[in-house]
């Protein structure tokens, strides 16, 4: 994932920073708690797409 692309990017729910998972290929939304898929190296940010983020997932990420 491009650095400056994820810098612009922002969670279209809450406006909110955006965290890589690039094992998951995934962009997470700390706040949101949604995780939005990487599918052919193209954000989708549409929250219908995204996927809810466990408690337990949420406590575990590091920015």
């Amino acid at each position: 994932m491009d650095k400056k692309l994820l810098e612009i990017l922002a969670c279209p729910v809450t406006k909110g920073p955006l965290i890589y998972d690039k094992d998951k290929q995934e962009l997470v939304s700390k706040s949101a708690r949604l995780a939005y898929p990487i599918r052919d190296g193209i954000p989708v940010m549409l929250e219908e797409d995204a996927r809810t983020l466990t408690q337990e997932e949420v406590e575990l990420l590091h920015e």
